[in-house]
């Protein structure tokens, strides 16, 4: 309110008896800013002025009507909605809403991250069942048996199994965003040198598959170590949920569109395309985003202050208890479970495209 006041009293009628060794201002700038209420009498003009308030990226534009001294103003409500000014002469409606403010930008960040992981497990798992599809025609192309094409599919997991843990440890040390970005980029890469691999030869091949694993195996750290900086504890089981979906939408779509890219453009045309959307996707994330809020310099401060408040923060782990950990009966249970659930859905997922063709 003190801006404001100084702001009045410097285009004030009365400005200059006040403090004459001051300068009038300029003439044009002062009736550029007066209404049309100049015409009234001189004791009954006003003057109206508009100024605006920029803070944390928005902006918000007020009108000010300012009279003679002596003369009793007209009541009003101002507020940041809407201000409406209305005489016998003419009506002023001036907007006080958020100007040039974009609806995405108001989107809350912590939500366009859970959104980018899940479309990195979207086309995560788009890509590593497209095999199953395309193994079909590339068997009957290059004369593989079945010992061979068992090769060829349980090859991506060598390598996925190499980067589970280091991924994490990555993560930790680099951050999520650079973890996840990178294994995205390798897999895709992977994906896109499979066909030249497999008419190169079967090692080559194998060698791709394993890279492809590679990277894949580091996205679910990397996505945990992100969720878990910027989600807050009450949101988290949503975020989770979100993101693993993407995986089993994935698997849907990998397995709907294989087919029909095969039938139409040939085997090749899947990994080609499948692994083409994560260069947009990489394009993307290294705009939008960080490892942390802390590292995001435009961040909303009331989205940062409400992260940060309500998220359980814990100095890093320096030692594991791996003798406690595996002393404990339903941390088996859910090993054995986990792994109970991966061998049948995998199962399915690489060799049900092969037992329905035979």
């Amino acid at each position: 309110m003190n801006a404001a006041k100084a702001f009045l009293y410097s285009f004030s009628p009365h400005f200059h008896h006040l403090h004459p060794h001051k300068t009038r201002p300029d003439k044009s700038l002062h009736r550029r800013r007066c209404s049309v209420s100049e015409l009234r009498p001189p004791n009954q003009r006003r003057h109206d002025f508009r100024f605006s308030v920029n803070r944390e990226g928005h902006r918000f534009v007020f009108l000010v009507r300012a009279r003679q001294p002596g003369v009793k103003s007209e009541p009003c409500d101002v507020s940041t909605e809407s201000v409406k000014f209305q005489d016998e002469l003419n009506e002023v409606v001036v907007s006080g809403e958020e100007d040039g403010v974009a609806w995405w930008e108001e989107f809350p960040k912590r939500w366009v991250i859970v959104v980018l992981c899940f479309s990195a497990f979207l086309l995560c798992n788009m890509d590593r069942v497209n095999m199953s599809i395309a193994i079909l025609p590339m068997s009957a192309e290059f004369n593989w048996n079945p010992t061979t094409v068992g090769l060829i599919q349980s090859s991506f997991f060598w390598g996925y199994l190499l980067t589970q843990i280091a991924g994490g440890i990555w993560a930790d040390t680099v951050g999520g965003k650079l973890v996840l970005g990178f294994g995205v980029v390798w897999w895709s890469v992977a994906t896109v040198l499979t066909p030249i691999a497999a008419k190169v030869g079967l090692p080559f091949l194998l060698v791709v598959r394993v890279f492809m694993g590679i990277g894949e195996g580091v996205a679910m750290p990397a996505m945990n170590n992100i969720l878990s900086k910027w989600v807050p504890v009450s949101e988290r089981s949503r975020s989770l949920a979100l993101v693993y979906s993407g995986m089993y939408l994935g698997s849907v779509t990998g397995l709907a569109f294989s087919p029909f890219l095969i039938h139409q453009f040939g085997w090749p045309s899947v990994f080609y395309s499948f692994g083409s959307l994560g260069t947009v996707w990489f394009a993307i994330w290294l705009n939008k985003a960080y490892s942390s809020p802390l590292e995001d310099p435009h961040l909303r401060p009331e989205e940062k202050k409400l992260i940060l408040t309500k998220s359980v923060s814990r100095e890093p782990v320096k030692t594991i208890p791996w003798g406690l950990i595996l002393s404990k009966q339903p941390v088996w249970a859910l090993i054995i479970s986990h792994f109970c659930h991966n061998w049948g859905t995998f199962i399915l997922l690489t060799w049900m495209p092969t037992y329905y063709n035979q």
